[in-house]
């Protein structure tokens, strides 16, 4: 009977170790209660298997989703949030991040520019006006009117259908938890 009852709750090992205790004594005294040991069992093995199919699905999830690879920034999608170093100069690589832990920055936007046979003051200002607008409907504020920063990659020179410039934001030396889409930030 104990063992039935410490097996309701999820006790696992103390159930299994008061089941073969009752097997034992059940089968040297013939006393009654074997159906009660194994059915101690029998919802222990259900409990490991429960257990087990919740923790492959949760690292499932993550490994899916690539929550800690380090990827290049031309890699990263729309919506996923990231940790790199936001104040360097270039930025080539970044690991995916949990967007529900601390992080620096999400890729909000993949807008279309078209840079070709611009300088490069002129493309930043380009990709700058493009993101700018993508921003103020991400985060529900202005860019201008934001505590956030903004920043953008370009992918490639010429506009293509799924966008050319990677708009980013963030908040170097502070870092992010929960996406910043309709954050009001």
């Amino acid at each position: 009977m104990a063992a039935l009852v410490t097996s309701l709750p999820g006790l696992v090992p103390v159930a299994v170790v008061l089941a073969g205790i009752a097997l034992r004594r059940i089968k040297r005294t013939g006393s009654r209660g074997k159906r009660l040991a194994y059915g101690a069992l029998a919802i222990s093995l259900c409990w490991t298997i429960a257990i087990g199919v919740a923790v492959a699905l949760g690292l499932y999830g993550d490994r899916k989703a690539g929550i800690g690879r380090t990827v290049a920034i031309s890699e990263v999608v729309v919506q996923q949030c990231f940790d790199a170093d936001l104040e360097a100069e270039t930025l080539r690589v970044v690991r995916i991040a949990d967007c529900a832990v601390a992080h620096t920055g999400e890729a909000y936007a993949r807008v279309r520019a078209n840079l070709a046979g611009l300088s490069a003051d002129d493309k930043g200002t380009v990709a700058t006006q493009q993101c700018a607008t993508a921003f103020g409907a991400f985060v529900a504020k202005p860019y201008e009117q934001s505590e956030l920063d903004m920043y953008y990659v370009v992918l490639e020179d010429r506009a293509v259908a799924d966008g050319n410039v990677l708009c980013l934001v963030g908040m170097p030396g502070t870092p992010l938890t929960g996406t910043m889409r309709g954050s009001q930030r």
